[in-house]
């Protein structure tokens, strides 16, 4: 079975207990709501990757993020898919402006090219199910 290596980001903002996470779902076609993530390229750093999908997901530079940690790293395995998602979850504090909730074109070269994502911050304690079970680390978090 092939394995396929992948970031997820928790970006949070407030403070504990009381944390917003950043989701999104996409504009025109119902995928779920999800967290930023992506795959590690060929020879690319988990942490450069991490970086870089959230930037091509949500705009959000590298400079209005503080790396709290490493969550945990799991293997997911999709429905219809033959692979193991490799998962490595990170946990990450946003330090930049006061954002609620906005709409982002995709960047980069993946399938989600060009696509429209609309983010927001909701309460942790309030997240519903994500898509793909992208929330089984966040009891982790709390």
């Amino acid at each position: 079975m092939k394995r396929k290596r992948k970031v997820l980001a928790y970006i949070t903002r407030g403070e504990e207990p009381n944390w917003e996470l950043l989701v999104f779902e996409h504009k025109h076609h119902d995928a779920g709501m999800q967290v930023p993530g992506g795959t590690i390229e060929n020879d690319e750093l988990v942490i450069d990757a991490l970086y870089r999908e959230i930037e091509e997901e949500t705009g959000i530079p590298r400079e209005h993020l503080e790396l709290k940690g490493k969550v945990n790293k799991t293997n997911y395995f999709p429905k219809n898919k033959e692979a193991i998602y490799e998962r490595n979850i990170f946990h990450l504090a946003y330090t930049g402006k006061n954002l609620d909730a906005w709409e982002h074109r995709v960047k980069g070269e993946g399938k989600d090219k060009d696509m429209i994502f609309c983010l927001r911050f909701i309460p942790i304690k309030q997240l519903p199910d994500l898509a793909a079970n992208q929330d089984q680390a966040i009891p982790l978090l709390i």
